[in-house]
């Protein structure tokens, strides 16, 4: 069981700090628990890293709203080939997001989740998902352009 926590961690670590940001370190931790705990109930041997990945968004989000979100950390490897500046630049856009805008523009565009997907690991209506989906483009558009200007 060790070897495969010790094997998952790097991948837990990336989404906890990718979605709950300031308090990635405790929404990894919380994972870490709850893949340790529910890892005897799998069924599917096939599907641990869907289900890890799905325990671990969970996690991250729970954490982040318990604890409540502040300033937020730079994205990690967001675009690990791609212009360092231009992360820096999607980062602080990201930065200046609402808590709600930024946790649903990273299910979306860095985990690919759908909609469906993304109202059950955030606990709301497909409906909800969706306006704010539509309101966190909206957002992520407006800031990014106020930026280049």
């Amino acid at each position: 069981m060790n070897d495969l926590l010790l094997h998952i961690a790097p991948f837990v670590r990336r989404l906890c700090f990718s979605i709950s940001r300031r308090h990635g370190s405790d929404a990894a931790q919380e994972a870490m628990l709850a893949i340790y705990r529910g890892v005897a109930g799998l069924r599917e041997p096939s599907a641990f890293y869907g289900w890890v990945r799905a325990v671990t968004v969970r996690e991250a989000v729970r954490t982040s709203k318990r604890l409540g979100q502040g300033p937020a950390g730079e994205l990690p490897e967001l675009a690990q080939d791609g212009n360092p500046l231009a992360v820096v630049h999607i980062s602080d856009v990201m930065d200046r997001l609402p808590n709600q805008h930024r946790q649903i523009l990273t299910l979306r565009a860095v985990y690919g989740l759908n909609e469906q997907e993304m109202a059950d690991t955030l606990s709301v209506p497909v409906g909800t998902v969706r306006s704010r989906l539509y309101r966190a483009r909206r957002h992520f558009q407006d800031a990014w352009h106020q930026r280049s200007a």
